[in-house]
């Protein structure tokens, strides 16, 4: 019987032994999944991170960038006009001829430095760019037309809004010999890209051209603003 009784405990025993190995089992098995399950998410994030990173920095983060090119006529400017558009990327024309209201006046500073503004009001519904430089013939009283001749000047981006006026000069040497080779009567101007002109009186105030048409120099539009 005694025998009996200790068979029966040590049966006991083992069997508390195996089921206390069994539930340690189970508890290292849920540490193990969830520890793997944090490590997945851990890695997810991670990832997920990185790939948030290099999409800042890749091509769709250029935006700022892309404004930095300068406009086909403004060589001076930045970010403000790109193939015909703004840097808000609305899409604006050249002004047209029909568009413009056009006309000269005399802008002599002095005695000696002769100028002729040309103003240009853009009298149209949308905003147009009358940037860079107007063609200029001048014709003179025996039925000649000479083109004038570009001033060594940038161009500015110029856009005009409804409503807006750009402005540009001819500039020449005022000759008070009174024996001036010239006798401008008449002023042809075609608008930056365009192929249509006006004709205008030759200021009656302006003062005489010395030497040649050659001597006249055209220069670039910009704003009045």
């Amino acid at each position: 019987m005694k025998h009996t009784r200790i068979a029966a405990l040590a049966a006991v025993g083992v069997a508390a032994t195996l089921s206390l190995t069994a539930c340690g089992n189970g508890d290292s098995g849920t540490d193990s999944s969830a520890k793997s399950a944090g490590s997945g998410a851990s890695s997810s994030s991670s990832s997920s991170s990185k790939g948030g990173a290099q999409a800042e920095s890749g091509p769709g983060s250029g935006d700022a960038q892309a404004g930095d090119g300068t406009s086909g006529s403004g060589q001076d400017t930045k970010a403000q006009t790109v193939n015909g558009a703004t840097k808000t990327g609305a899409k604006v024309t050249f002004c047209r001829t029909k568009d413009l209201a056009i006309d000269a006046v005399n802008a002599a500073p002095d005695e000696t430095s002769g100028r002729i503004n040309i103003t240009m009001v853009n009298r149209g519904s949308t905003t147009c760019s009358a940037t860079g430089f107007a063609g200029v013939d001048i014709k003179d009283a025996d039925n000649t037309s000479s083109p004038i001749a570009r001033g060594h000047a940038q161009p500015r981006v110029t856009t005009l809004k409804p409503g807006d006026a750009a402005v540009f000069d001819l500039a020449y040497t005022i000759d008070g010999s009174g024996d001036s080779l010239t006798s401008p009567t008449k002023i042809v101007v075609t608008p930056p890209n365009e192929t249509h002109s006006v004709t205008l009186d030759w200021p009656e105030a302006a003062g005489a051209i010395k030497g040649a048409y050659t001597d006249v120099e055209v220069y670039p539009t910009h704003t009045t603003k």
